[in-house]
């Protein structure tokens, strides 16, 4: 991330403006349209971030991305301005902040679960309800992600939280206690 201070402030300034004119889920429908399309396309961030090419021609290709798309107002006046501030390079950091800024304002926590092979919607499922009874208070967004590095079992991250139950962990640790070797100090 380039500059998180500023991509949060931006963000809680959109969001503050979204909530003042009652546009918060058109505006967070914008903001994931934005970040898809940097995820989608590394040759967009590049231009956005390029100090070769001239703010006016980058506004002009990020309106030719979102004609047609039923885009707000309020977030097209936001491109503009980011554009004019010389800011348009933080729009991928910008949109992200500003999803987490709406979680927050919805009490909405992302849940990230990684196995090792994909699962079916029955234990995502269930996995969610016992991570929800736990946050009564709080919606509950899964994340499911795939890593075959973990041999078996899972891991889960809610914010700071891990929980890892993964059969990778368990080598691990079982590893570390073969290969102890903190009796070589009590025999000298």
């Amino acid at each position: 991330m380039q500059n998180p201070r500023l991509a949060t402030r931006y963000a809680k300034s959109l969001l503050d403006l979204a909530v003042e004119r009652n546009s918060v889920e058109e505006t967070l429908k914008d903001m994931q349209l934005l970040s898809s399309i940097c995820h989608q396309s590394h040759d967009f961030v590049v231009m956005l971030r390029s100090p070769v090419i001239h703010g006016d021609k980058k506004l002009n290709v990020v309106r030719l991305l979102l004609e047609g798309r039923n885009v707000s107002q309020l977030t097209q006046i936001f491109v503009n301005l980011l554009v004019a501030k010389g800011r348009e390079s933080n729009l991928p950091e910008i949109a992200e902040a500003f999803q987490t800024q709406y979680n927050v304002l919805k009490n909405i926590r992302t849940v990230t679960l990684t196995t090792a092979a994909p699962m079916g919607d029955s234990f995502k499922e269930s996995i969610k309800s016992k991570i929800a009874a736990y946050m009564p208070k709080d919606t509950v967004e899964l994340k499911t992600i795939v890593d075959e590095k973990l041999i078996g079992g899972f891991v889960i991250e809610v914010e700071d939280k891990l929980f890892d139950a993964s059969v990778r962990k368990s080598l691990n640790d079982f590893k570390s206690k073969v290969i102890d070797k903190s009796y070589e100090s009590k025999i000298g």
